[in-house]
């Protein structure tokens, strides 16, 4: 099998079946033809895998699709129109009159989601401790969880969860494991080979890398039975995906045997929920990965240098990141173990003053932009208690870890001196 730069040029692309076009086509269509009846009825009993509707398929994002699914070792994906859209459609699809155990160490916007959208419609959302103390795990693991979800290194400390620890035990109790691996994408970790079942991006993020799309990845491992009795909406049949030489419904389970996560996720929420990746968002995510390990790469370098600089800071009350000082012996090993490329580019400062100093600080600076959408290419800053966490009141702020004098910085591609030069002028301007 290809090496991961090359699936990140060439995977899901055949240019033979595009006209032999260099570059991925965008492909602005609403619908395709069905050319004869014959051809309808294989496209919608689904014998012919083919593009019928682009709200549904496209075959921009199909490329997309098959070339994330390369990289992170799973069978297929779905690319949607948010990493939100793509949080959202997995919990529905997993977790049908449910309960989804959850860590409280997850991105302002996924908390207050699970808060306010999935009681009404019959999913319980439980954060529980037991994610990160996994002695405690199996006692959570009752007969009405559907999944565990939790991220790979979570936003904004960049706490680090034991994959192959969570997984053994979900597995036990036939429970699917769920994870965002947004930080990290796959250049840095692919959870799938450590026992994940499903996979999620924002492909808003470092995936694509420049600050220009907003999308969502869903990927497959196709390891996970989905028919083992937990899961009753993959194996009711249903009209919509009947065999259409027999008459007789199908499951999902039936239907899609090797994909039925993708396929129900594809054919039931992203269908009704309309939540469409358009091609073009596509296009420029496919030309975001081409780069992809060489942008990790030095994000990775610059943020475990900014970690030591800002560590010797007097400005600085303490710095969380996997190989800051003051990391526990246990978040170090889980680094070891499971990110040996490094942990991106993404991590948090405390900022020593009051929070006039800090906004000035803030206020002062030229280089860094001040903004949320981690993983671009140019390095940004952010107050997190007042941006991306500010949805939480505040004892969950201070369950979730976020101090009021919480600084995120997910760094760039500039060069190490400038941000630092930047860095010390605001702090200067601040005191």
């Amino acid at each position: 099998m290809a090496k991961f730069d090359t699936l990140a040029l060439h995977a899901g692309y055949n240019s033979a079946d595009h006209n032999h076009s260099v570059q991925v086509p965008i492909y602005a269509t609403t619908a395709y033809d069905l050319v004869d009846t014959d051809r309808a009825d294989r496209l919608f009993a689904f014998s012919e895998n083919a593009p019928l509707y682009s709200r549904v398929t496209n075959p921009t994002v199909a490329v997309l699709e098959e070339r994330v699914a390369a990289l992170d070792g799973g069978i297929a994906s779905l690319a949607v129109a948010s990493g939100m859209s793509a949080i959202s459609i997995a919990i529905l699809n997993a977790a049908e009159k449910g309960t989804v155990l959850t860590s409280r160490y997850l991105y302002g916007g996924s908390a207050d989601s699970f808060l306010r959208i999935y009681e009404p419609l019959g999913i319980t959302i439980k954060p529980t401790d037991a994610i990160y103390d996994t002695d405690k795990l199996d006692a959570e693991i009752t007969d009405d969880v559907k999944a565990i979800y939790f991220e790979t290194i979570s936003n904004p400390n960049a706490v680090i969860a034991d994959i192959e620890k969570i997984a053994e035990i979900a597995h036990k109790k036939g429970v699917a494991v769920i994870v965002d691996n947004t930080f990290a994408t796959p250049y840095l970790l692919q959870p799938i080979k450590h026992g994940a079942d499903v996979v999620i991006y924002s492909a808003t993020k470092a995936l694509s890398g420049h600050g220009n799309i907003i999308g969502g990845i869903i990927v497959d491992s196709n390891k996970f039975n989905w028919a083992n009795g937990r899961y009753p909406q993959f194996e009711r049949k249903e009209y919509t995906i009947r065999d259409r030489k027999t008459g007789k419904n199908r499951s999902f389970h039936e239907a899609f045997p090797h994909v039925p996560f993708v396929f129900r996720s594809r054919l039931v929420w992203l269908n009704y929920f309309g939540a469409a990746l358009s091609p073009f968002d596509a296009y420029l995510a496919i030309i975001g990965i081409e780069t992809l390990s060489e942008r990790l790469k030095k994000q990775t370098e610059t943020a475990v240098k900014l970690v030591e600089w800002f560590e010797g800071n007097p400005n600085v009350e303490w710095v969380k990141y996997p190989t800051a000082k003051t990391t526990t012996a246990e978040q170090k090993a889980l680094f070891a173990k499971y990110l040996p490329k490094g942990a991106g580019g993404v991590f948090t400062f405390g900022f020593k003053g009051t929070e006039a100093e800090q906004n000035k600080f803030l206020n002062s600076l030229k280089l860094l932009s001040y903004h949320v959408n981690v993983g671009d290419a140019k390095t940004l800053i952010s107050n997190t208690a007042k941006t991306t966490h500010s949805e939480l009141v505040a004892d969950n702020q201070a369950l979730a870890d976020i101090l009021p004098n919480t600084l995120r910085i997910s760094t760039g591609l500039e060069d190490l001196d400038d941000i630092i030069a930047d860095l010390e002028q605001a702090f200067a301007a601040a005191k």
